[in-house]
């Protein structure tokens, strides 16, 4: 194995720190840092709570034997001395850090009830943690899931096919599709018998119902909540700067405009205040994109500026339906989409895809390819007019 003098530590082991570890391998020595000892497939954690996948692979399968793996958490990024301190009272020295954290759902705490009684479910330990409540209730207990977006579509669908009673509660069912992917999977929901409130807002949630902003209320046993994401906070508890959201805050090169030795990816990294859609579609390329930086850097080169363009959303609805909504390179949807039980091929083919394509870095190294946006240059500028 090729020894390297040049640091890089990658803190998140998901699709983006994954990716961006695997295409650094042969230009440094890699560390990545996580959490968890095996990488998660968030795509498919609803899946995970009706019981029909584990979303779990060994790092083995997708990750080069050349990067090192320390399972544990970063409690705080060093610029200074470049250092990450870890949980375990650990410190991690670098050359070059890529951040790719990624994204995190919280119950509100501003709805009385949410933080004590309801379920989110955009990362493992909370999906694990939902799985766990919904076996401990019979099957014919009314479930609310909160959120009409990707992920309380999914989920909805996924546990109703399992012959839970679900009532979805939002404002717009699938607010990011065009009208045409709305309806298809609008259809569904009613085959699935899936009771869709859609100029509903929570206004308190109980262990047995929850009560919108019109005094209605719903049955509820176990209240699934997927209204909003966010990221975890260490850059901006690491004195770095973000946006609103906490996205870590870089040019168009990933890099943080704090720290030329700082790179982002993924879901916590907002180029020039412009992010791209939460989602494993943009997280890899970003990841890739990072890696490609850091080896500009270290090759004593001008990096690129990020240019990745979008290609659509795939939307599981249930394990016989889907839809794949194509969309512009910016990520405007068309009216276009793939419907029906071709669209649920599409969705599980994007699924096995991620973890092919992430092996497939491992294996040769700076093979992985994206979609460009030509006008990605052009939103940016607009951006800076804007704010000036």
């Amino acid at each position: 194995m090729t020894e390297h003098s040049n640091q890089v530590v990658v803190i998140g082991g998901g699709y983006a720190g994954v990716m961006a570890a695997n295409r650094l391998a042969p230009h440094a020595a890699v560390t990545l840092v996580n959490p968890r000892p095996r990488f998660v497939e968030r795509i498919r954690l609803h899946q995970l709570v009706a019981g029909n996948d584990d979303a779990v692979a060994d790092y083995a399968a997708v990750l080069t034997d050349a990067v090192r793996v320390v399972v544990d958490t970063v409690d705080r990024i060093d610029a200074d001395t470049r250092t990450v301190a870890l949980t375990s009272g650990t410190e991690l020295a670098y050359d070059y850090l890529v951040y790719a954290v990624g994204s995190t759902g919280t119950a509100p705490a501003a709805v009385p009830g949410a933080a004590e009684f309801a379920y989110p479910i955009s990362e493992f330990e909370q999906a694990q943690r939902l799985a766990a409540r919904l076996a401990g209730v019979p099957r014919s207990a009314p479930v609310v899931v909160v959120g009409g977006g990707l992920t309380g579509i999914e989920a909805a669908a996924e546990l109703a096919e399992a012959g839970r009673p679900v009532t979805l509660v939002t404002d717009v069912l699938g607010p990011s599709l065009a009208a045409t992917g709305r309806r298809s999977i609008a259809k569904r929901m009613a085959k699935l018998r899936v009771a869709v409130i859609e100029d509903g807002t929570v206004a308190r949630v109980f262990a047995d119902r929850v009560v919108l902003a019109d005094g209605r209320t719903v049955p509820s046993a176990v209240t699934v909540w997927t209204a909003g994401f966010g990221v975890p906070g260490l850059a901006a508890a690491s004195g770095l700067s973000t946006d609103e959201l906490g996205r870590l805050l870089t040019d168009e090169t990933l890099t943080s405009v704090d720290d030329p030795r700082i790179i982002g990816a993924g879901d916590a990294v907002s180029p020039s205040n412009l992010p791209w859609r939460m989602s494993c579609q943009a997280a890899m390329p970003l990841g890739a994109q990072a890696a490609d930086t850091v080896a500009a850097r270290l090759a004593g080169t001008d990096p690129a500026a990020v240019n990745h363009a979008m290609a659509g959303q795939c939307i599981s609805v249930g394990r016989k339906a889907g839809v794949f909504q194509v969309a512009d390179a910016d990520d405007t949807p068309k009216r276009w989409y793939i419907g029906g039980r071709t669209g649920a091929v599409v969705k599980e083919q994007v699924c096995r895809f991620t973890l092919k394509w992430l092996r497939g870095e491992a294996d040769k190294p700076g093979s992985y390819s994206w979609k460009t946006n030509p006008a990605r240059a052009r939103q940016v500028q607009a951006q800076a007019v804007s704010v000036r």
